[in-house]
């Protein structure tokens, strides 16, 4: 790992994804789940389902970050592989786990709905991983070391999370706070703020322009840190490098 502090990454694992058919949101609601646990998301990647690639990806991310978030490719089509590449890039075997056996068992007995062979195989799961709770529709997510994989429908995949985040480490929460000027240009910001960066190095400084039309536009300045005053220091340092240009700031958000 870089430095003690837990942080993750996030595998988005489907063709639909980089075909475009699908958008992603798993990225947002997961990375917004872990943040006030102080867990920053610190690289996604998204591959298709090819199993070289899904296992290429899970074991550079899982030995550079602290926790994995793979989504999708875990129901009861052909092309549902996630399942086996974990257990390929963990080097262990696959096979039906009891418990995710009775619960499909179960709820497929109480819906009336035939637990057919393909649907069957939503139960395995790679050799010595837990089980991940999925209170929607019933087919488990599982933990393998430190990867977690979750289903692919972003629904089901919020739910799962439910059950992750007491196994987590906590780190130090990140703190942030926007300061937006309309009418700013972001080149006319760019060397104050980058004196602002040089003089607080402990918060991250951002710049983040938009345009909707000649008489909308502007710049957000955002800054994020794990210490308020910090935070406080660096939203009124915002504040005076817009009114330096002639802008008036807004604060969107506290510290």
């Amino acid at each position: 790992m870089a430095n003690s502090a837990p942080t993750a990454a996030v595998l988005l694992i489907g063709d639909e994804l980089l075909s475009g058919r699908t958008r992603d949101i798993n990225l947002s609601q997961i990375a917004t789940f872990l943040a006030p646990l102080g867990i920053p998301v610190k690289e996604c990647r998204t591959v298709s389902d090819e199993q070289a690639d899904i296992i290429e990806a899970v074991n550079a991310l899982r030995a550079k970050y602290t926790y994995v978030f793979t989504t999708g490719g875990i129901g009861p089509t052909h092309d549902d592989i996630t399942a086996d590449a974990i257990a390929a890039a963990f080097g262990v075997g696959i096979g039906e786990h009891d418990e995710a056996l009775a619960i499909l068992t179960e709820r497929y007995a109480a819906s009336g709905i035939e637990f057919t062979k393909a649907r069957r195989r939503m139960a395995r799961v790679p050799e010595g991983a837990s089980l991940v709770k999925n209170p929607v529709s019933g087919a488990p997510g599982f933990q393998t070391g430190n990867v977690f994989t979750l289903a692919g429908v972003p629904s089901v995949a919020r739910v799962m999370l439910e059950d992750i985040g007491h196994r987590l480490e906590s780190g130090a929460v990140v703190h942030s706070v926007s300061v937006r000027g309309r009418g700013a240009m972001e080149g006319a910001l760019a060397d104050l703020l980058g004196a602002l960066a040089k003089e607080q190095p402990d918060v991250s400084f951002g710049s983040y322009p938009w345009f909707k039309s000649r008489d909308d536009h502007g710049v957000t300045l955002v800054a994020r840190g794990t210490d308020r005053e910090d935070i406080e220091r660096a939203a009124l340092a915002m504040e005076g490098v817009l009114e330096q240009t002639g802008i008036a700031a807004e604060r969107l958000d506290g510290a």
